[in-house]
């Protein structure tokens, strides 16, 4: 059984915890922790999306969130994307090799999103093949419009991407 905290509409836990299965078939408010892998290539940013298992029960084999997971009861937002960075590619990160941008709020979801932009080099990755088939890396701009247009290839949040966006701008990465 998967416990959450709930969370007020700034991401503060209450107090109270609620089962996964539950927060979302009730829309109850949770957090999320979402990791953005980029880089910088000749023809502009690139995100690293993966790409969802088929035996997942949201969204089998559409290109998502680089690395994400829901932050679980107790657990800080920080601790959470590192776990998460790790346990589904193998990447081991710590507070200080990535940027915390900023929030995004979606479907009684706030994620908490950060940006990941050492090199990664996809082919020395450890999948966890219970989550995820493989990786890709993409033109930001191109998975941002096609998000947009809910190109079914695609479930990264537009949000995130958004977010993505800006400190790609910011950073003149």
């Amino acid at each position: 059984m998967e416990l959450l905290d709930i969370v007020d509409e700034n991401g503060k836990p209450t107090g109270e915890t609620v089962e996964r299965k539950t927060a979302h078939s009730e829309g109850i408010r949770h957090r999320t922790a979402h990791v953005w892998i980029v880089r910088k290539s000749d023809e502009g940013a690139e995100v690293l999306l993966q790409k969802r298992a088929m035996n997942k029960d949201s969204f089998p084999g559409r290109y998502d969130t680089s690395s994400a997971g829901h932050i679980q009861a107790g657990d800080e937002p920080e601790e959470s994307a590192i776990r998460e960075l790790h346990e589904e590619l193998g990447i081991k990160a710590s507070v200080d090799d990535k940027e915390f941008y900023g929030k995004m709020f979606k479907d009684s979801e706030i994620a908490f999103v950060y940006v990941y932009t050492k090199p990664v080099n996809i082919d020395e990755l450890t999948l966890q093949k219970e989550e995820l088939d493989g990786v890709e890396w993409f033109n930001l701009e191109y998975v941002y419009d096609e998000c947009r247009k809910h190109n079914q290839k695609f479930c990264a949040p537009v949000g995130g991407l958004e977010i993505v966006r800006r400190f790609v701008r910011g950073t003149g990465l």
